[in-house]
């Protein structure tokens, strides 16, 4: 029904108001008495043997959805009731930006892909803390990076600030340096600043009376070279974990006609090198952390490849706008099925 009824529709629409438009719609889906149950019903899988544990988080099934989504806590709630095993909110920063100038988000139909250059725009930490006090039972990451007019050099405050904000209402954290839409903010990938945000993040979490975990979100674009320094520092620091990948700046093999746009490429052309960069790391650290596989999934089968890659969970964004909550429940079939 998706896909043949109600995507068409979104799709002759300008992708950033669809969003939005979309949020609406399922805010007061969910209000109507009994449709929130027959979501529910239609959607979520609820099976023990898709309960996972991993760094030391109970997840109900291994299918999140990744960050950039719901960037403001504002429909955790509802993307939860679609049988999501976890959400992942933000991109935050400690204050509000609208990020970049729109149009800043372009469909890229034949390769079933989209270009962002948003800049993470949100409404700063403090909006989503007061969303999420009222949490009860979603688990809940907090993505976490920089405003646009913090110099790298400041940066650490920056992502100190998110941490303590949110500290108290999620569940593990997720340092994004890896956007391509943040001036400079790649340069923090490098080994020397990396090492030095995420040793100063842990001795703040490790001051806690429980400690969250912290992973680390790479880009898909770094080489041999940068993952094995990747391995180091989160052996190092004594992280959790890592999620690959981000966005892509790569364009190879596009033939949208807004495929030259600037921003960051997701969807199903990112899928093959997101799976090399999980199954890299996997093999090469001897699987010595968790990781989150995310990028180019839009089937079941996508979704399995990464985690037989090494990945632990996966999550999913672009593959959700073109495939709907029904990939969701398709992944956690699955992941059945091979039980």
């Amino acid at each position: 029904m998706y896909k043949t009824l109600i995507r068409p529709i979104l799709f002759k629409f300008d992708p950033e108001k669809v969003h939005y438009f979309t949020f609406k719609i399922l805010k007061n889906a969910f209000k109507i008495p009994g449709l929130a149950g027959v979501l529910k019903g239609a959607y979520q899988v609820n099976d023990r043997r898709l309960h996972t544990k991993v760094f030391g988080l109970k997840f109900k099934n291994p299918v999140g959805l990744a960050a950039g989504f719901d960037k403001n806590a504002k429909l955790y709630k509802e993307l939860d009731g679609l049988g999501f095993g976890f959400i992942e909110i933000g991109t935050v920063t400690p204050k509000s930006q609208p990020g970049n100038e729109k149009k800043r988000l372009f469909r890229l139909k034949e390769d079933q892909a989209i270009i962002n250059r948003m800049g993470f725009n949100n409404e700063g930490v403090e909006a989503s803390v007061k969303r999420l006090r009222r949490n009860k039972n979603v688990l809940i990451g907090g993505n976490i990076g920089k405003n646009k007019t913090t110099p790298n050099e400041d940066a650490v405050q920056d992502y100190i600030i998110c941490f303590d904000a949110l500290f108290n209402y999620v569940d593990y954290f997720v340092v994004n340096v890896s956007s391509p839409n943040t001036p400079n903010l790649r340069a923090l990938q490098d080994k020397e600043p990396l090492t030095k945000l995420l040793n100063t993040l842990q001795e703040r979490n490790n001051g806690m009376p429980s400690a969250k975990p912290i992973l680390l979100k790479i880009a898909p674009d770094l080489t041999d070279q940068q993952l094995l320094d990747i391995i180091d520092i989160v052996t190092e620091t004594k992280i959790a974990g890592v999620i690959a990948t981000n966005t892509t700046i790569s364009r190879e093999g596009l033939k949208s006609e807004n495929k030259n746009e600037m921003g960051g490429l997701s969807g199903k052309p990112l899928k093959e090198r997101s799976t090399e960069v999980i199954r890299f790391l996997s093999e090469k650290s001897g699987k010595a952390f968790p990781i989150i596989g995310v990028g180019g999934i839009s089937t079941a089968q996508d979704a399995l490849d990464k985690l037989e890659a090494g990945a632990s969970l996966v999550q999913i964004y672009t593959g959700f706008i073109y495939e709907g909550p029904g990939l969701i429940k398709r992944i956690n079939k699955a992941i059945l099925a091979k039980k």
